[in-house]
């Protein structure tokens, strides 16, 4: 976790946000895998965060539908999963078990029902911005460029809307995570850049406006940021989730920051520590 000072700032070494083998889209590979990498890079704590199911046909592309988290049935089995791991490294790595929560505007309930029976449980939750309305009803934003101008881009006609359709989802992710018990912050706050490279131009100017007001809002709830490194090894994308400027004034203001490998496989656990490194030198060579 990052901790703000007025002086200083130290990075507790915690990679907050990764995956399992109960990803769809990830790894078969067990979870020591990632633990011990984790114990070899140095890491004190981990939170394993995985996606909790959605509801029944959320998007019309049933095969995609498969792809994106947990069924219902596998919920205690992934709880019980990580509670063993949790146990087994006890002492020597601090594990969190967690999820990675959908924002589903107007389903708040579903995922309120996910987490309910949990709630004992659960230590680390970060809450993300998947999915907008589209084309024919809720669509991905982070499949794949082609899916996003055909069933995103062409709904909302312009990249400008579309960010702020997308912001606008964000800020109401925060308040509906500022109401969740523990530890809680939002993920990948600009995980509307993956395909920067490969859509229309986004205007900087709007995303770093909408960024900056969304701050004053972490101050007050509480929730923290998930310092998302994922962008950096997606080739349309080429950066962090969290811009650099960003990290330092939340850093300034206090918010709790915490990297996120957001690994789907063991090799990504660490991922982006040496980007990240350098905006603490460069941060520390300011003061």
């Amino acid at each position: 976790m990052l901790e703000a000072s007025k002086e200083k700032y130290s990075i507790l070494r915690w990679d907050g946000h990764s995956h399992t083998k109960f990803c769809k889209h990830g790894h078969p590979d067990e979870l020591h895998s990632y633990l011990d990498r984790a114990i070899e890079l140095g890491f004190t704590r981990y939170s394993i965060t995985e996606h909790p199911p959605l509801p029944h046909e959320y998007i019309d592309d049933l095969v995609l539908m498969r792809e994106l988290a947990m069924d219902q049935s596998e919920v205690p089995d992934y709880i019980r999963y990580v509670s063993e791991y949790k146990k087994l490294y006890e002492g020597r790595l601090d594990v969190r078990l967690g999820l990675e929560l959908d924002y589903l505007d107007g389903h708040a309930s579903f995922t309120d029902q996910i987490v309910a029976p949990w709630l004992n449980v659960l230590e680390d939750l970060i809450v993300s911005v998947h999915y907008l309305p589209g084309k024919g009803g809720m669509r991905c934003i982070d499949y794949k460029p082609s899916d996003f101008e055909t069933n995103i881009l062409s709904y909302y006609g312009t990249m400008e809307r579309v960010v702020d359709e997308y912001f606008d989802h964000v800020e109401r992710a925060i308040a509906y995570a500022a109401a969740l018990p523990g530890t809680k912050r939002i993920g990948h706050i600009n995980l509307i850049k993956k395909f920067r490279n490969a859509l229309p131009p986004i205007d900087e100017a709007q995303i770093n406006a909408r960024l900056e007001a969304i701050l004053p809002q972490l101050i007050s709830t509480g929730v923290g940021l998930d310092i998302n490194t994922a962008g950096l090894r997606v080739a349309t994308c080429g950066e962090a989730y969290v811009p650099d400027w960003y990290l330092r004034k939340a850093l300034q203001a206090g918010v709790a920051c915490v990297y996120g490998s957001d690994s789907h496989k063991p090799e990504h656990v660490g991922f982006g520590l040496d980007w990240l490194e350098q905006v603490r030198f460069d941060r520390t060579r300011d003061q």
